[in-house]
C-alpha cells in the first residue's frame, strides 16, 4: 500500500532546481521550509553542488527568505570529506577538480591538498577549470592515485538555462584515464546514508524531494526511501511517467506540494 503524506516523518531535500535556480528563489520556498520546520519534520538539505560550503549555503538561502542552520546542510563535498576520512588517515595526500569549498571540506579533515603525488584525486564541480587542472588529475589517476567523484551531475539548472555540471568534469577524466570514479553524491547512496545517519532516521519514515529523476528520484530508490519530484528543475512530468520506476509523487512546484500535503495531514 502507497504512503501517503502525512506518513513522512523526515525529509531529505535537494536545493538547486527545487528551492532555488541560480541566485533566484523559487515559488514557495520560503513557505515550504516554514511548513517543515513548523511540522518538526526531520530534515537535511543534501545538494549535489560542492562549490559553496554549508555556512556559505545559510547565508545564500538566508537571502531568499529560508532560515536554514549550516548543520542543517548536507553538500557533497562534505559527504565526500567525511567518507574520504573513513577510507586514509589524516595527513594524506589528495588532489582536487574542484573550488575552494571542496578543498575547505577535505583539510578540515586533515588531509593535504597535493599534485600528481596524491593517493587519492577528488574530483567535483568546478568552474575555474583548467587544462592543468585536468592534466595533473590525469597524471595522478594513471599513477594509481583512487579516484573519487563528488556527484555525476552533467547539468546545473540556471535561471533560464542548463550550464554544465561535475558529470562534465568526471566525463573529461574517465575519457583520459580509462578509469571510472567512485561516486559519493546522489544517485550513489553514501550522502543519503549519511544524511539519513545524522537525522537518526529509518529509510521507510523518510522521504527525498528534488528534481532530477537520474539523481535525487534513482539515489532516493536505491536507498529505500519515498520519492517526492517537483517540475521547477531538471526533469519533466513526461520523463517521470516514462521512467521505468516513477516517483512516487510528482508536482508542478513547492506550492503544489504544499497543498496536497497539508490535505493529507487533514485526513
Amino acid at each position: 500500500m502507497k504512503k501517503t503524506l502525512a506518513q513522512i516523518r523526515n525529509l531529505l531535500i535537494d536545493m538547486d532546481g527545487v528551492l532555488y535556480r541560480g541566485q533566484s528563489a523559487l515559488a514557495g520556498a520560503a513557505e515550504f521550509i516554514a511548513f517543515v520546520q513548523e511540522r518538526e519534520l526531520g530534515y537535511l538539505l543534501v545538494t549535489n553542488n560542492s562549490t559553496l560550503t554549508p555556512a556559505q549555503f545559510h547565508k545564500r538561502l538566508a537571502g531568499m527568505g529560508m532560515n536554514v542552520s549550516p548543520e542543517r546542510i548536507m553538500t557533497s563535498g562534505v559527504a565526500t570529506a567525511a567518507y574520504l576520512a573513513t577510507q586514509a588517515p589524516p595527513g594524506t595526500r589528495v588532489n582536487v577538480v574542484g573550488e575552494a569549498a571542496l578543498v575547505h571540506e577535505l583539510e578540515k579533515r586533515g588531509f593535504v591538498i597535493g599534485g600528481r603525488e596524491s593517493e587519492y584525486v577528488v574530483a567535483g564541480w568546478d568552474k575555474t577549470l583548467t587544462f592543468e587542472k585536468l592534466k595533473v588529475a590525469t597524471l595522478a589517476i594513471r599513477d594509481g592515485a583512487a579516484f573519487i567523484g563528488t556527484n555525476p551531475d552533467k547539468t546545473y539548472p540556471l535561471e533560464n538555462d542548463i550550464i554544465p555540471g561535475a558529470g562534465c568534469m568526471l566525463a573529461a577524466l574517465v575519457a583520459a584515464t580509462d578509469v571510472e570514479p567512485l561516486v559519493v553524491g546522489k544517485p550513489e547512496t553514501l550522502a543519503l546514508e549519511l544524511a539519513l545517519e545524522f537525522l537518526g532516521a529509518r529509510p521507510e519514515e523518510t522521504a527525498i524531494l528534488g528534481d532530477r529523476l537520474e539523481t535525487d528520484v534513482l539515489g532516493g530508490q536505491r536507498a529505500g526511501l519515498s520519492t517526492i519530484m517537483v517540475l521547477t528543475g531538471i526533469s519533466s512530468a513526461e520523463e517521470a511517467e516514462a521512467y521505468p520506476t516513477p516517483p512516487d509523487w510528482v508536482f508542478a512546484d513547492l506550492p503544489a506540494l504544499q497543498a496536497a500535503w497539508q490535505e493529507a495531514l487533514r485526513g
